[in-house]
């Protein structure tokens, strides 16, 4: 019989094959049991290079195998190949092998080759592949080693390109790593040589086909119903909120759990790399930056992305991640009417978030003093939600902290919850996010906002009136809005106290609060005047006034301000002003967010 005759045979049996049953992926083939393990090696490697034979006899015919729609059809076409190469170089194969190969080969021409068997598996949630005979997942929070390969570094390189190019993205020398998704959702990362020293590296994050909702993250023990209950009254009284933590630590599964309980009337605009988050919403809109052509042309950033969305009327905006220059514009959103916002950011502690919020605001090459910087985080952010990967694989929330003022140019933060660990139990890490007893200055927000908090307030402390306070004023609640923030603690500094002695009245320091009220103006102006005529009303009630000031001792925050301080203490004593001195303001009433206090000695 020719070789003719025997591809025609082997044709006709292949169609009949695919016509009488179901395209069904066969098993790996299965190691032969009668070998030696040096037969078994040197098996493997005459199949390796009948692969590589059959490789180079499918790009021979690529082109037409990608017209084929019918997988019926394909799998036919590509059973011919295998036939007729193993004919053609006298290659013998099982049918267990053969089955395998022509398995391989229907996955490398319609889907990712090596990939598409992990990728179906949904206990699988990342891949890696460290050049072609090196791939790794992740399942369960551990990483394992895989028996799966490529043939050689061009095709590593082609199920690359496979997937970038449906999305107008490129990969070469010139611009050697890309970031990607596949048609799923899941988030790839490519790196090719000169960058990567051990072949094309391919990262997939995958996504899962059903959306990970509030009861997973509860049965996966990442916090407890009642901290999701306290995280969707954040959200929905629109505190902006950053999620932190290490890389695979949950920080996109828990933003888009937060971006859930956005109401569903509102304007989102979500802007990132590479689209992966997943909402439900229907007023939404996605935006996905863009790398710039093989001439160097046409980038959008996350930056540019970030500007434009201010002009789409969007209540709020989610980034992504923040990696550069775009934090500062994300802050500045969050404080120009997008309050309510929410990014994520890779840091190892929340404190390590605020850090690098610094760094990549300075990467943006303003020339900003680093107080601006930090006075623009504090007013920006009001919580951040910190998750990490344990040892045992698990993903958790660890902290929920508040950011709440800023004192001697150092960011003021505290946990509102912490994760405390009990034990390990059967290997497994036991444990609860459990409050510690500190009362966060937002409370108000939600009574202002209208939504009901349950009995107990999970677990944070009433309000003692009495008890001072390390909150420090907030410029994202002062003003009109503070009067609607009733339980917001009220500082116990700064109510001055006035002692009779000697025919003297002397007056200590006096605060810029409005003794009725509570409510504390951020302006130095204004609060220099509060100052004013808190200290009128003690030196009246000692038996003194104004004009009897005899000598005078002003603190300022910031020395910088007392020009506008000095126009303010002119109008107070328009002749002849009493004798003084300035100083800068105690730590405790730069907690309290004071600008400026009063102290003076008076004729009784």
């Amino acid at each position: 019989m020719s070789l003719m005759d025997r591809v025609e045979r082997a044709q006709q049996r292949a169609g009949a094959s695919a016509a009488e049953a179901p395209v069904v992926a066969a098993p790996p083939p299965a190691p032969i049991p009668e070998l030696s393990p040096d037969q078994f090696a040197k098996r493997g490697e005459l199949l390796h290079e009948f692969r590589l034979r059959l490789q180079d006899e499918v790009m021979g015919t690529f082109s037409t195998l990608l017209d084929v729609a019918n997988p019926a059809e394909l799998r036919a076409k590509v059973a011919v190949i295998v036939e007729r190469t193993a004919l053609a170089h006298g290659f013998a194969v099982t049918g267990a092998e053969r089955e395998g190969l022509i398995n391989e080969l229907t996955d490398e021409i319609g889907g990712l080759g090596p990939l598409d068997a992990l990728l179906l598996d949904e206990s699988v949630t990342e891949i890696m592949v460290n050049g072609p005979s090196h791939v790794y997942i992740e399942r369960a929070g551990k990483i394992h080693r895989v028996d799966s390969h490529f043939l050689n570094d061009e095709h590593v390189l082609r199920i690359i390109d496979r997937i970038i190019t449906p999305l107008g993205r490129r990969i070469d020398a010139a611009s050697p790593r890309v970031d990607a998704r596949l048609p799923d959702g899941s988030r790839v990362n490519a790196v090719i040589e000169p960058l990567s020293l051990v072949g094309p590296v391919i990262t997939v994050r995958k996504f899962p086909a059903k959306p990970v909702m509030v009861d997973d993250l509860i049965r996966f023990g990442t916090a407890t119903p009642e901290m999701f209950d306290f995280l969707r009254a954040c959200v929905e009284a629109r505190l902006n909120v950053f999620v932190s933590g290490g890389t695979g630590s949950g920080k996109t599964t828990t933003l888009n759990v937060l971006s859930s309980f956005i109401p569903e009337e509102e304007r989102i605009v979500t802007i990132e790399d590479a689209a992966e988050l997943q909402l439900h919403q229907v007023h939404l809109v996605t935006l996905e930056s863009r790398p710039p052509n093989i001439e160097g042309e046409g980038e959008i950033t996350i930056r540019d992305l970030l500007r434009n969305a201010l002009h789409m009327r969007p209540d709020r905006i989610i980034v992504g991640e923040c990696r550069g220059g775009e934090a500062l514009d994300m802050l500045q959103a969050m404080t120009t009417g997008q309050d309510g916002s929410l990014s994520t950011g890779h840091a190892n502690t929340p404190s390590d978030m605020l850090r690098r919020l610094e760094t990549m605001i300075l990467m943006t090459g303003y020339e900003l003093p680093l107080r601006a910087i930090r006075e623009q985080i504090s007013s920006a952010v009001d919580l951040i939600v910190h998750t990490a990967r344990l040892k045992d694989g698990s993903r958790k929330i660890m902290n929920i902290t508040e950011v709440f003022g800023i004192d001697d140019d150092e960011i003021l933060m505290q946990d509102i919850f912490t994760f405390e660990q009990t034990g390990i139990h059967e290997g497994k890490v036991q444990g609860s996010l459990t409050p510690t007893g500190i009362r966060p200055t937002f409370m108000g927000r939600f009574k202002a906002s209208g939504i009901e908090l349950p009995p107990g307030e999970f677990g944070i402390p009433a309000e003692d009136l009495a008890k001072p306070t390390r909150a420090g004023k907030r410029g994202r609640w002062s003003g009109a809005e503070a009067e609607a923030l009733a339980d917001v603690s009220r500082p116990a500094v700064g109510q001055g106290r006035a002692v009779t002695a000697g025919g003297m009245v002397y007056v200590s320091s006096i605060g810029p609060i409005d003794p009725e009220t509570g409510v504390m103006s951020s302006e130095i102006k204004a609060q220099t005047r509060q100052c004013l005529d808190n200290l009128k009303m003690k030196l009246e009630a000692a038996g003194s006034s104004l004009d009897k000031v005899v000598w005078a001792n002003w603190s300022l925050r910031d020395p910088a301000e007392f020009e506008a301080f000095n126009e303010e203490w002119v109008r107070a004593f328009p002749g002849d002003a009493p004798v003084g001195q300035g100083t800068i303001l105690p730590p405790l009433q730069r907690r309290a967010g004071f600008r400026v206090s009063i102290g003076v000695i008076a004729e009784a």
